[in-house]
């Protein structure tokens, strides 16, 4: 059974950093893709960041590029995302997906992960 757990969500300010956690169990990482969404109030969930099944390749979102860094660590079975120069949009529940089934055209879509964590809020004042 896939268990996604997020920590490390907070309250910060404009320009400042954080890091999010990812744990992830019931998951082979050659096999899985692993990715970050997030979600604001009465928007749809966005991709952010995430790596091929592989792990050989790894995407972002327009609106994070430069800003954000997604890694792993096979061995721990974790992901991070470490989010630098906040800013007030980036406001938003972040979630972590896995998908041992998506393919690289589907890799930002939401609909294509099957597993997800209960989500982290990140609260970003200007």
């Amino acid at each position: 059974q896939v268990q996604l757990v997020e920590s490390g969500g907070g309250l910060v300010q404009a320009g400042d950093s954080l890091t999010l956690s990812c744990a992830a169990s019931g998951v082979t990482f050659s096999m899985t893709a692993l990715a970050w969404f997030r979600q604001a109030p009465g928007k749809a969930r966005e991709y952010v960041a995430g790596f091929s099944r592989t792990g050989g390749y790894s995407s972002y979102g327009n609106s994070v590029k430069g800003r954000f860094t997604i890694s792993r660590d096979s061995a721990k079975k974790m992901v991070w995302l470490r989010m630098n120069n906040l800013q007030p949009e980036d406001t938003a529940v972040y979630y972590c997906a896995a998908s041992d089934r998506v393919i690289s055209s589907s890799q930002t879509r939401a609909d294509a992960y099957a597993n997800w964590g209960q989500g982290t809020q990140v609260t970003v004042s200007a």
